[in-house]
């Protein structure tokens, strides 16, 4: 069957839309794409599942062509129709697909009759000049409301009679001002509640908030294995036009051991205030030790740590990298941020970098034992758990975008847990020693996590806050699936084209659809339409909040 077509669907990632007039579009939209037939091909696994529309969306639109002669006979069923109207659409009942790229529409309005949810199918049957012919049945479903009527009493006052003159104009007055008054103190509330509610938002940002709507996450699913499209036929933005934020370069090779020592001379301490203790983590050069800090005035108290350090035969530039990208996080202050807090870097001693302990460790090993133990204990980690690790580092996340900091690198491997499952985002320095899976060299000798990486980052080596929003797609991937390795059966060369190409990682099982619609929203090719990581805080608290109402 000669014919290509796609659903063209809205994603909102914040209750909050901004409706610009004379016509533009709701900001904040998230477009993505999903192919039901392509290369007469027909992918039943998209077709077999219903798939969620949010409450207030009121139309589907299907991006359809055909390269030969395809009839088609649209027809519509709807199983509450007391909660929603006959489906209806603005191309003929049947007719000829066209042969040139075009959208058609189906409204899927609500009747406000009745509160329930409603199922409804889009049923395009196509048939060739050979008489072949294909059933394609598009199922969602929509929650529909009642609507309300508000009924209002007003107040009128007694009519003015001319002969009382003097005392009616008294009384306007009166009146008058009685009405500014009223008027002054609505207009007063009305900017208290929305200060309230933008602080409320800026919040949100910096602390990881439990309470939610019930109704959560409102996003169709995209439940489309390697089917799934992010990019849309209209994405004509050049991939470097990301707004607000720089787009960085890797300088690490220009810096100096030396340079390197002395941006972190001002947090330098004395080797003999450091204790090693285990090895938690090792590498071909590098090491990450339990370790305790003796306070300075006071040898009694010690606190622990983590100690970052290199074995004797270390490179130079192994330990210049080790030192600059321990500073990416530095003087950066956030519950969910992990920067460095102290460095020895005596002559004559390999340097080590100490960070703030978290007794629970690395969140890859964490997720991993995890895995592990499911099958002695099913209900070792929940998903609620999981959601809840994903709200705490989109909120670092956040702080960073909002400081206009780029991490390039983020990723299980790079963030750190404790036994109340705080989590917080660190470094990548010796990440790629102690993970050398992870990162792969494409010929210009450096490597790179090339499948946590978005595409303008592969082949541009472009980052931005929004290839940062990429790589968190890919890290919720993880959680979900328990420190599993993505695109694990792509070859690493071969990792640009088949993005390009629109590819991405399946659903994890038992991943909600609404969790894997957020995913997919990340993965998009165009940085605009890329969720900003302030709307990814908000969305999975809502789903959290969601998820605790069924506990």
């Amino acid at each position: 069957l000669p014919l290509l077509l796609a659903l063209s669907f809205l994603l909102y990632l914040s209750k909050d839309r901004n409706v610009i007039s004379r016509g533009q579009e709701i900001q904040n939209r998230l477009d993505a794409e999903l192919y039901y037939v392509r290369d007469d091909v027909v992918n039943l696994y998209a077709l077999s599942f219903i798939l969620p529309v949010p409450s207030d969306t009121n139309s589907l639109h299907f991006t359809w062509h055909s390269s030969s002669k395809v009839d088609y006979r649209l027809g519509f069923q709807v199983e509450n129709t007391s909660a929603m109207d006959q489906l209806q659409s603005n191309i003929s009942a049947q007719g000829e697909v066209p042969r040139t790229r075009s959208v058609f529409r189906v409204d899927i309005f609500c009747s406000g009759k009745a509160d329930g949810e409603a199922v409804l199918t889009v049923q395009l049957n196509l048939t060739t000049p050979a008489n072949n012919f294909t059933v394609l049945n598009f199922k969602r479903r929509k929650m529909c409301y009642r609507s309300k009527i508000f009924s209002y009493t007003f107040t009128l006052f007694p009519p003015i009679h001319l002969s009382n003159a003097p005392t009616t104009s008294t009384r306007v007055f009166y009146i008058s001002v009685c009405v500014c008054c009223i008027v002054i103190f609505l207009v007063a509330i009305i900017l208290a509640v929305l200060h309230l509610h933008s602080m409320k938002r800026v919040e949100m940002d910096d602390s990881v908030s439990d309470s939610g709507s019930s109704q959560g996450l409102s996003q169709p699913s995209t439940q489309t294995t390697q089917y799934l499209r992010a990019d849309t036929p209209n994405n004509a933005t050049p991939v470097t036009s990301y707004p607000s934020l720089r787009i960085e370069k890797n300088d690490l090779r220009s810096v100096t051991l030396l340079e390197a020592k002395t941006k972190v001379k001002d947090i330098a301490i004395s080797r003999e205030r450091v204790t090693l203790r285990d090895v938690l983590h090792e590498g071909t050069f590098g090491r990450i030790f339990h370790g305790v800090l003796l306070d300075e005035k006071d040898p009694s108290k010690e606190k622990q740590v983590f100690v970052k350090a290199v074995k004797d035969h270390a490179s130079e530039v192994q330990v210049t990298m080790m030192l600059t990208e321990s500073c990416k996080l530095r003087s950066l202050h956030h519950r969910n941020l992990l920067p460095i807090s102290h460095v020895c870097i005596e002559d004559g001693e390999k340097p080590m970098v100490l960070l703030p302990y978290m007794n629970w460790g690395n969140l890859k090993l964490f997720l991993r034992q995890c895995k592990l133990a499911e099958a002695n204990n099913p209900q070792a980690i929940s998903q609620q758990d999981l959601v809840h690790m994903a709200i705490q580092i989109s909120c670092g996340m956040s702080y960073l975008a909002r400081r206009e900091v780029i991490h390039k690198d983020l990723a299980a491997r790079n963030c750190v847990i404790d036994n109340s499952m705080q989590v917080k985002i660190t470094d990548n320095a010796l990440a790629r020693d102690l993970f050398p899976m992870d990162y792969h060299c494409l010929g210009d000798n450096e490597n790179r996590p090339v499948r946590w990486m978005a595409l303008e980052s592969l082949l541009n080596n472009d980052f931005s806050s929004a290839s940062d929003v990429w790589a968190f797609g890919v890290t919720l991937w993880e959680l979900m699936t328990l420190g599993q390795t993505p695109y694990v059966d792509i070859d690493p060369f071969e990792m640009a084209a088949y993005l390009k190409d629109g590819y991405r990682i399946a659903q994890p099982i038992n991943c909600p659809d609404e969790l894997f619609a957020v995913m997919a929203c990340c993965w998009a090719l165009d940085l605009e339409e890329r969720p900003k990581f302030q709307q990814l805080v908000q969305c999975l608290t809502e789903f959290h909040a969601a998820l605790g109402a069924y506990v």
